[in-house]
């Protein structure tokens, strides 16, 4: 993985990868789990299943849906998409014109926050390829919930079936690193407001607002939060509303303990 780019070749590929495309200038990725045989399996905004933001912000449900060619692919054009959301296209439908990046697993800490974006790594572990692609493909037939830009989007979707892990918190954001950007960006600045009656160093407020950002970042990425719980994709029996499950203490003569709570439809 390069400091400036997670750029590939499609031929260097495997079963079990997460990729990423830019869309929409850069503001926003589509990702997805290439499962092989130059297919690609990802979640997009099934018809009606979005939850918008209210927000200006809900443009980037935009980027989030298959961009239609005016000519049909000969190996895309039999599928029907799903109104879960969860669908399989060809890496070039996938990537629809744009540059193939890989997302990458098992980072250092210095590594993830010289990557000033979000959506590009993760310090989490990654399960084997055997076990990503599993997921995906029982997604693919199973779905994965209601679309959400900020909870349940793409890129969560595809770090879920790499990790397995879910964001337990359902007031909080899910997994999606390019969100935590989104927010962090314009909440550091505001964080910095404050400086500005103690201080008039620009230097300074602007030093204060990236490392809030960089804190925010790191935080919230899914290998350091403390909000998260690994469920194999055969538990997910009901679909998930807005990616988030509730952790419910139990007791009985199990002897207690925890169990998911999984949020139906």
């Amino acid at each position: 993985m390069g400091l400036l780019s997670n750029r590939v070749n499609r031929g260097i590929l495997k079963p079990g990868d997460h990729i990423y495309s830019w869309r929409t200038a850069y503001v926003y990725a589509h990702h997805g789990i290439y499962v092989g045989d130059d297919e690609v399996v990802h979640f997009t905004r099934g018809r009606g299943q979005e939850v918008g933001t209210g927000t200006v912000l809900d443009v980037l449900l935009l980027s989030s849906g298959p961009i239609r060619s005016q000519i049909a692919c000969p190996v895309c054009s039999h599928r029907v998409e799903e109104d879960h959301g969860v669908t399989s296209s060809c890496l070039n439908c996938f990537l629809a014109g744009g540059i193939l990046y890989r997302f990458e697993y098992s980072v250092s800490p210095a590594l993830f926050l010289a990557k000033a974006r979000g959506g590009t790594c993760t310090l989490a572990v990654s399960d084997s390829n055997e076990t990503v692609v599993h997921r995906a493909t029982y997604l693919l037939n199973n779905g994965f919930g209601c679309y959400n830009v900020f909870k349940n989007n793409c890129e969560d979707f595809a770090i879920y079936c790499k990790t397995g892990l879910l964001v337990t918190n359902q007031v909080t954001m899910g997994q999606s690193g390019q969100a935590i950007s989104i927010i962090g960006g314009p909440l550091a600045a505001v964080l910095s407001i404050p400086l500005r009656a103690v201080t008039t160093n620009m230097y300074g407020m602007a030093a204060t607002a990236v490392g809030v950002y960089c804190a925010s970042r790191y935080a919230a990425d899914i290998g350091m939060r403390p909000d998260v719980v690994k469920v194999e994709a055969e538990d997910l029996t009901a679909r998930l509303a807005t990616g988030g499950l509730q952790i419910v203490e139990t007791s009985g003569v199990l002897g207690g303990g925890t169990a998911l709570a999984l949020p139906v439809r």
